[in-house]
């Protein structure tokens, strides 16, 4: 009878300890996720200044232009600006080239890779390229545009936080279009 009893007994705290411990819910690590972020459809605005260019910029941007022509251009809610330096060409064409090529390949220690995409527009005398810096370096959009004998703009984009390429990427395809916007409605002043 007590062989019995006990028998039960341990039955009894077997299914009540399996019963407790098979209720836990089972630990899973969460998977990387990335912010879905979306940004508003621009609208652009002629941005005309005494300097010897003018272009469109977003209205979603805050545009502040100093004493020789250079732009920087405050993206608040992406914590994002473009810098723009504007250089006149005076037989130093050259090393206007190798200059802003040399800020770009600055950034070969922390970038995976550096595409180019090439503009020209030969109605309007512009001609350049884009630069997009794959991987967490400081600046991952650069561009420079020239009418090849008066004018020379270089440009880069820079964010208010640590680089992350692959979080902030959602930016940069946004900016982008804002800098090919940029270069496609500049005109250069005489």
């Amino acid at each position: 009878m007590m062989r019995i009893r006990l028998f039960k007994i341990t039955c009894f705290a077997l299914i009540w300890s399996m019963t407790m411990n098979s209720c836990k819910e089972e630990v899973l690590p969460k998977p990387k996720a990335q912010l879905r972020l979306e940004y508003p459809s621009p609208t652009y605005t002629p941005i005309n200044t005494d300097c010897p260019y003018a272009f469109d910029a977003s209205d979603e941007t805050k545009v502040k232009l100093n004493d020789k022509c250079w732009v920087n251009i405050d993206y608040a809610k992406l914590k994002a600006s473009i810098n723009m330096t504007y250089r006149p060409v005076d037989n130093n064409l050259k090393e206007l080239f190798l200059e802003a090529e040399k800020l770009t390949f600055n950034h070969t220690i922390k970038a995976d890779g550096i595409s180019s995409i090439p503009y020209a527009n030969k109605e309007h005398k512009v001609y350049g390229s884009i630069f997009e810096v794959s991987g967490n370096a400081a600046s991952p959009i650069q561009f420079h545009v020239t009418d090849s004998s008066s004018h020379f703009i270089t440009g880069a984009v820079y964010f208010n936080v640590q680089p992350n390429y692959d979080s902030i990427k959602p930016a940069i395809n946004y900016l982008q279009k804002d800098i090919i916007r940029m270069i496609e409605s500049l005109q250069w002043k005489n």
